[in-house]
C-alpha cells in the first residue's frame, strides 16, 4: 500500500529575509532606503527598487524593501548554484550579487548611458596617453591603449556577467518562488544539519538536497510561463525533498539518543552492539567461546586467519568483502559503502588483470567454505600491506568491482555499515578501533560480531541462489 505523501509547512528559514540575523536586515534596508527607492503603493509594475540579496551556501534569495517597513514575505528572485560548485564559481556568483553600477545618462531624453566607472577610467586613460605623449611614448601605442580601456570597462563586466550565470538557475514570479522558496527552507535545514556533524550520511543528505534544488529551478527558469507543463515533476521534487529532511531528523535524533560515555545502555530490538544495523539485520547474538569443532563450520562462520594461508589448497566458495566510496543507489534510498561479491568476480575480463587474478589466488587459498574475508584480512596476511605490489593493485581492483556491481554485470551484498562497523571491517583481526568523542575503543571482539552479522544476511540470501560472479570469467591464476 502506497503510503499517503504529507508535505510539511515551511520552517523557520527562509520565512523572512535574515530570519536568523534581524540586525543585517536593519542594515540592508538602511542603505536601501539611502541609495534607492522601496517598493510602495506608488511603483509601477516597470520599477526597478533596489534589491537585498541574501546569500546561502546553494545560492541566493533577492527581497524587495518595502516602503511600510515590514520585511517582505516573499523573494523576488532565487537563484540555485550548480551542485558541486568550484572556488571560481563560487566567485562567479559573488560577482553576480554585487551592487548594480552607477550609470550616467549621455542625453536627457536618451536611454543611452556610460557607466560611472567607464567615463572615470575615460578620464584617466586621456591624462595618462597625454602624460606619456610628452615624454615620447609612440602614438601608435599611447591611441590604442587610451581606447581600450575605457571599452573594456564597458563591456568586460558584462561579459563576466554572461559567463557566470551559466553556473546558476534563478527563478522569478510568485508562483514560481513560492514553490522554490519552500524547497530552499528545507535544503537549509539540510545544510545546518550537516554543518554541525561528522556524519556522512547528513552530509549526503545536504549533496542530494542540492541537486534536487537545482533541478527544480532548472525546470521552473525552462518553463516559467506555464508551470504546470511540469508539476508532475516539481511534486516528484518536493516529495524527495520531504522525505530527505525527514531522514536528517530522524538521524540526528538518533545521534543525540546515544548514550553517553561509561552509561550502561542495552541496544534496541532495530540496532547492533556496534549502533543502527543495516536493513535485513537482526540482532546478533553474542559469540560464544571459541570451542574446536567437530565438524566443518557451517557456510559463512568466520574465523579469520592471524598466520599466512596454506597454498596447498584453494577454495572458492569464498567471499570478498571490501569498503568503498558511499553511494545512494536512489534518491532517498539508504546509503550503501560496503559490498561482498563471490571471489570469481576477480576473475572478470573487466577486472584489472593480471591483479584481479592474483588477488583471486591470495584470496582462495587455504579458507573456509563460505567464509567472507575482508579485504584489510589480505592486507594483514600480506604484511601489513608490504606486499601488495608484489600481488596487484587492490585499490583499481575494488574500483572495477564496484562498477561491475554499479553495472549489474555481477552479483553483490550491498551493505549500509554504521561508521564503527565498517572502520572494524577495515582493520586487521587485531587491531582496535577507538572513537575520539567518546574514548571508546572496539576490537577483534566486535569485529567478529560485525562479521557474524554480515554472515548471517549473506547466509539467507545465498540459500536460495549463490551469488552470480558474472560471465566470461578468466582462467584462475595457476601455479
Amino acid at each position: 500500500m502506497t503510503q499517503p505523501f504529507h508535505t510539511t509547512p515551511p520552517t523557520a528559514h527562509h520565512h523572512r529575509p535574515f530570519d536568523h540575523d534581524p540586525d543585517r536586515w536593519e542594515t540592508e534596508r538602511t542603505r536601501a532606503l539611502r541609495d534607492g527607492h522601496v517598493r510602495d503603493s506608488t511603483c509601477p509594475a516597470a520599477c526597478q527598487p533596489v534589491l537585498v540579496h541574501e546569500r546561502t551556501s546553494w545560492g541566493w534569495l533577492a527581497w524587495t524593501v518595502p516602503g511600510d517597513g515590514t520585511p517582505p514575505e516573499l523573494p523576488v528572485q532565487i537563484g540555485v548554484l550548480v551542485p558541486g560548485a568550484t572556488w571560481t564559481q563560487r566567485l562567479g556568483l559573488r560577482w553576480l550579487l554585487r551592487r548594480p553600477p552607477h550609470r550616467i545618462a549621455l542625453a536627457p531624453a536618451s536611454t543611452m548611458s556610460l557607466r560611472f566607472a567607464t567615463t572615470a577610467v575615460a578620464a584617466s586613460a586621456l591624462v595618462a596617453a597625454w602624460y606619456a605623449l610628452s615624454h615620447g611614448t609612440p602614438i601608435g601605442l599611447v591611441l590604442p591603449a587610451m581606447l581600450l580601456a575605457p571599452l573594456l570597462t564597458e563591456h568586460l563586466p558584462d561579459w563576466l556577467d554572461a559567463r557566470a550565470v551559466e553556473h546558476v538557475r534563478s527563478v522569478e514570479g510568485d508562483a514560481a518562488c513560492r514553490y522554490l522558496q519552500r524547497l530552499a527552507a528545507q535544503q537549509t535545514e539540510l545544510v545546518d544539519a550537516a554543518a554541525g556533524s561528522d556524519c556522512y550520511k547528513l552530509r549526503r543528505s545536504a549533496e542530494v538536497g542540492h541537486r534536487l534544488l537545482w533541478d527544480a529551478a532548472d525546470l521552473l527558469q525552462a518553463h516559467t510561463h506555464d508551470t504546470r507543463l511540469v508539476s508532475a515533476r516539481l511534486i516528484d521534487h518536493e516529495r524527495l525533498m520531504v522525505q530527505l529532511t525527514h531522514q536528517v531528523a530522524r538521524t540526528r535524533d538518533r545521534i543525540s539518543a546515544r548514550p553517553s560515555p561509561g552509561l550502561a545502555a542495552q541496544p534496541r530490538d532495530d540496532e547492533g552492539p556496534l549502533g543502527p544495523l543495516p536493513p535485513g539485520f537482526e540482532r546478533a547474538t553474542p559469540p560464544a567461546p571459541a570451542t574446536a569443532p567437530a565438524t566443518s563450520p557451517l557456510k559463512g562462520s568466520r574465523t579469520m586467519p592471524n598466520s599466512q594461508p596454506d597454498k596447498g589448497t584453494r577454495t572458492t566458495d569464498v567471499y570478498l568483502l571490501f569498503a568503498h566510496e558511499p553511494y545512494y543507489p536512489d534518491a532517498g534510498s539508504q546509503e550503501i559503502n560496503t559490498s561482498v561479491v563471490a571471489a570469481n568476480s576477480l576473475l572478470h575480463p573487466q577486472v584489472r588483470q593480471p591483479d584481479g587474478a592474483r588477488i583471486h589466488d591470495r584470496l582462495t587459498q587455504g579458507r573456509t567454505p563460505g567464509e567472507i574475508v575482508p579485504l584489510a584480512t589480505l592486507t594483514h596476511e600480506l604484511d601489513g600491506g608490504a606486499q601488495w605490489p608484489y600481488v596487484g593493485d587492490w585499490e583499481k581492483v575494488t574500483t572495477d568491482l564496484l562498477r561491475l556491481i554499479r553495472t549489474g554485470a555481477c552479483d553483490a551484498l550491498s551493505l549500509g555499515l554504521p561508521e564503527i562497523a565498517r572502520a572494524l571491517v577495515c582493520t586487521g583481526p587485531n587491531n582496535e578501533v577507538r572513537t575520539l568523542n567518546t574514548g571508546l575503543t572496539y576490537g577483534p571482539t566486535e569485529r567478529t560480531a560485525v562479521l557474524t552479522e554480515i554472515d548471517r544476511l549473506l547466509a539467507c540470501l545465498v540459500a536460495e541462489q549463490d551469488l552470480w560472479p558474472g560471465e566470461n570469467l578468466l582462467p584462475p591464476f595457476s601455479h
